[in-house]
């Protein structure tokens, strides 16, 4: 079961870059839930999160596999990622764009990390099969409390 971090926690940046590369041809499905937890943040400022596939964790794709939408709060946000259409991605990485904007200084500031569970096929599988939303999407995830 994968169940690892794209970002590590608390981790602070002021400027775009990258993650490390994570290992998930080891998953027996492929299916993840993706929590992008932000934990820091001055105000005017987003936080901009892609996902990138990578069949040996070197080359990286043109384009991500996913993205979160952007984000400008501190808070915990969750993404399901199905790459079982993918089967030759066996790594991921998080690339993030941070912006600035208005008084004070221009450097952003954020700290945030991205955690990767992998869903368990029973969880995942029964209901594509039948063709019916898994309930991911509708279900309120409880996380741990820091």
């Amino acid at each position: 079961m994968i169940d690892s971090f794209l970002v590590p926690e608390k981790t602070m940046v002021n400027a775009k870059g990258d993650g490390p590369a994570v290992d998930v041809s080891s998953a027996s499905n492929h299916v993840f839930l993706l929590s992008l937890d932000i934990i820091g943040i001055v105000e005017q400022e987003s936080l901009d999160v892609s996902i990138f596939g990578s069949a040996d964790g070197a080359a990286w794709g043109p384009k991500p596999v996913t993205n979160f939408p952007q984000k400008f709060y501190h808070a915990r946000h969750p993404l399901l990622l199905d790459l079982s259409g993918h089967p030759e991605i066996k790594f991921l990485r998080a690339h993030w764009e941070v912006n600035r904007w208005g008084r004070g200084s221009e450097t952003p500031m954020f700290e945030f990390n991205v955690s990767i569970k992998e869903v368990p096929p029973r969880h995942s599988q029964r209901s594509y099969r039948r063709g019916e939303s898994n309930g991911l999407e509708d279900r309120r995830f409880q996380f741990p409390d820091d």
